[in-house]
């Protein structure tokens, strides 16, 4: 399937590109108006883009049917402040009903049951039952383009973030604790905990082993997938003979190698099960030992 932008409608554009690019976070933006009237509205264009300074930004596009700006918008325009709350699976229903297009100088925060904290270094409020909060200062805003669903890029540097205390474990935020949601497309959402919540380790810097040095064998497995190889070749070096040797009396391997002894194709996908079950517990180094068995 092909999707030609040049000619497709604005509606359907929309539609595939939040689809794919998924999931995004959400930016729950509390801001005020020129006569101090509280607003507070979720957008899923949203990131952060640079920790020196640090900076975040959100976009509150144009609507697609008739072509107006969101109060947001016109709010960081008069009062270029504005606190980003976290949205966490705990609020996602209220978050979601802030969304709705209430009349310009209704408080979301009243309609949606959220409480208002008096922000520190700004006007806007924050969202007391939010995971965390950063309050900002709008440096920019870069309209990219005129038309129906356009976006509106909010440059905002971050000035304080407020963090629940029972987040934080070691000194770090726990994402299990966090239990963020992110946007999908259409009404999907995702939560980042639980199971879909995984660890990845770092890349080496540039001298991995990498796909291109595997033994062919392993590389065209039919049993290894594309990630199981991936961690495979994030490591500097092949194990030692002796350590391949020694490793092969452990009951798991010994199992396979002796009864599978005059079949070493068999053998071969044994082991590569094997070794498949050690990636899928983060064992890599036991994986490589177990793949390199005669």
């Amino acid at each position: 399937m092909k999707v030609d932008l040049h000619s497709a409608k604005t509606p359907e554009t929309h539609n595939y590109l939040l689809s794919l690019v998924t999931p995004r976070p959400i930016a729950f933006a509390s801001t005020v108006d020129k006569d101090g009237n509280v607003n507070l509205s979720p957008f899923s264009f949203f990131n952060a883009f640079s920790a020196n300074p640090p900076i975040l930004i959100f976009s509150p596009s144009r609507r697609g049917r008739d072509n107006t700006t969101k109060h947001t918008l016109e709010n960081v325009l008069a009062v270029p402040e504005v606190v980003i709350n976290i949205v966490s699976y705990d609020i996602v229903q209220q978050m979601s009903l802030s969304s709705s297009e209430f009349d310009a100088g209704v408080n979301e925060f009243r309609k949606s049951g959220l409480t208002e904290v008096p922000s520190e270094l700004i006007k806007p409020p924050r969202v007391a039952e939010s995971p965390a909060s950063i309050e900002c200062r709008v440096k920019q805003v870069i309209p990219l383009g005129d038309q129906g669903g356009a976006g509106q890029l909010v440059i905002c540097e971050a000035l304080m973030i407020h963090i629940k205390d029972e987040l934080i474990e070691n000194g770090k935020i726990d994402p299990q604790k966090l239990d963020t949601v992110g946007r999908l497309g259409g009404n999907w959402y995702t939560r980042a905990s639980g199971q879909a919540v995984f660890e990845v380790p770092k890349p080496t810097r540039g001298d991995a082993l990498g796909f291109d040095k595997m033994p062919s064998n392993i590389r065209t497995s039919h049993i290894l997938s594309g990630n199981d190889l991936g961690m495979l070749g994030n490591i500097t070096e092949l194990p030692l003979p002796s350590e391949i040797e020694q490793f092969s009396g452990e009951p798991e391997v010994s199992s396979i190698l002796e009864a599978f002894a005059d079949d070493p194709d068999q053998r071969d996908i044994e082991l590569h099960k094997l070794a498949r079950n050690f990636l899928s517990e983060q064992e890599v180094e036991k994986a490589w030992l177990t793949l390199l068995q005669q």
